[in-house]
């Protein structure tokens, strides 16, 4: 039997409070659903509702002319009339509240955020963020493996044979020599579908052998995936012929044009670029490591998992094929810092926070500890001019203490759980994070307004 619980309320809490809760009690019966009404009439709240009457309950109807707390109600179904309505169609009303969906929670919100916005993806970002989605895994599974040799020590795996030898083959070796061709080719795979993987693949290995780095293997992706594009608009066979094109006209034609650009065109200035970068992060300045740090964290905070947040990830991860590792480790702590202020904002600050963020902080410890950036987006669609300002701060604190201090992390993801195999200096890294963390809390208090 289908349960509903249901408050009615009046002005002058007399006759319609009552008159609207007999009302739903006789059309429940009639419709064979179970219900119990609160009435808030002139002496007070009558037959109230208990913890367990609402936990139990499908829906919960308000029918009422005056003010009714609704935070016990979190997490159900709420349908919401005036008073009258009840009294004049209390069987549509209880139908129309059995049809409600149950509000999704705090976890399924990001879900859903996260889907809309790959949903939205179109264009070359389209293109660079499925090369990337690709091209994450290889880095995340050579990191760690990296991260695992140097438990024998830093230079272990010079012993050939060794497992510390091993892990850093399959590592550094495979895993890690992979990264650019995959995200090359499949930058190629969201533009002209499955013929534009070889050219793809193939201009990524050249980009890695002639140094052009990932920001050659972002070109060569792109410069694939058109020229396969341009190929098919442009060779025309008759029918008896076309079966020739997907594995034998296109694959040679379009690799022999990525390559040949690739070798005498694009790999020798986009070696310069790279080198020059690598030996500007890895030679820079306190004081420009701090500025870099902290215009990471920024773009980290700004729009949580948007365009901007994944422009500053790509770059990190990309640079880790250089062996830069330092960025990718401001990167994730900037990342990870959104919601684990905004969690800890709503232990410290509660008076700040309705009933259901205080319940979704408790969420937002999780998907922060595990880098989920996206975790922080329900709280600043709430109140955006309060609460983005305030985690921008504190991850830009987050990433200039964390490039300050030299800390290097070996593999994109992961959070908390990669934290003790993947990072340079773990204790101080957890520390870089916490003062962050604090940083963000402290600033939504001061921001944000006390709810009512």
């Amino acid at each position: 039997m289908k349960k509903v619980v249901a408050v009615t309320a009046c002005p002058t809490g007399i006759a319609h409070t009552y008159m609207a809760a007999e009302n739903l009690q006789m059309a429940a019966k009639e419709m064979g659903v179970d219900i119990k009404v609160e009435t808030q009439g002139s002496i007070g709240a009558e037959n109230q509702l208990t913890e367990e009457d609402i936990k139990t309950a499908d829906a919960v109807i308000i029918a009422a002319a005056t003010k009714v707390d609704k935070s016990r109600f979190v997490g159900k179904p709420v349908l919401e009339v005036p008073v009258e309505d009840a009294i004049k169609d209390a069987k549509g009303l209880i139908e129309k509240a059995l049809k409600m969906e149950k509000p999704k929670d705090y976890v399924e919100k990001v879900e859903e955020i996260h889907k809309e916005r790959s949903a939205q993806r179109t264009g070359a970002y389209k293109h660079l963020m499925t090369g990337v989605s690709y091209m994450i895994p290889f880095v995340v599974a050579g990191g760690i493996l990296i991260a695992l040799s140097f438990f024998w020590g830093y230079k272990a795996f010079e012993v050939e044979g060794t497992l510390p030898w091993a892990l850093m083959k399959i590592g550094s070796g495979s895993a890690f020599a992979l990264m650019v061709p995959i995200l090359s080719g499949y930058i190629a795979f969201s533009i002209a579908d499955r013929p534009g993987l070889v050219p793809g693949m193939v201009g990524g290995m050249l980009a890695v052998s002639t140094g052009a780095g990932f920001l050659g293997g972002i070109i060569s992706g792109f410069l694939a995936g058109y020229t396969i594009v341009y190929l098919k608009r442009l060779i025309k066979l008759p029918k008896t012929l076309e079966g020739l094109m997907p594995v034998l006209i296109l694959p040679v034609l379009s690799t022999l044009i990525v390559g040949l650009l690739m070798i005498y065109v694009i790999g020798s200035p986009m070696k310069a670029i790279m080198t020059s970068l690598t030996n500007w992060l890895t030679g820079m300045s306190s004081t420009n490591a701090v500025i870099f740090g902290a215009i990471l964290g920024l773009m980290m905070a700004f729009d949580m998992g948007g365009p901007v947040n994944k422009t500053a990830y790509t770059f990190a991860t990309g640079l880790l094929a250089s062996n830069v590792f330092a960025p990718m480790a401001a990167v994730m702590a900037a990342g990870m810092t959104p919601p684990l202020g905004l969690a800890l904002a709503t232990v410290l600050f509660k008076n700040r926070f309705t009933k259901e963020e205080i319940e979704a902080g408790k969420a937002a410890w999780v998907l922060g500890a595990s880098f989920i950036t996206e975790g922080a987006i329900p709280f600043a669609a709430a109140d955006p001019f309060r609460v983005i300002p305030s985690i921008m701060v504190g991850s830009a604190v987050t990433g200039a203490l964390s490039m300050l201090f030299h800390i290097e992390l070996r593999a994109p993801h992961g959070g908390i759980f990669v934290i003790p195999i993947a990072v340079s200096n773990p204790l101080l890294y957890i520390g870089v994070i916490a003062v962050g963390t604090v940083v963000t809390a402290l600033m939504v208090a001061l921001l944000k307004k006390k709810v009512e």
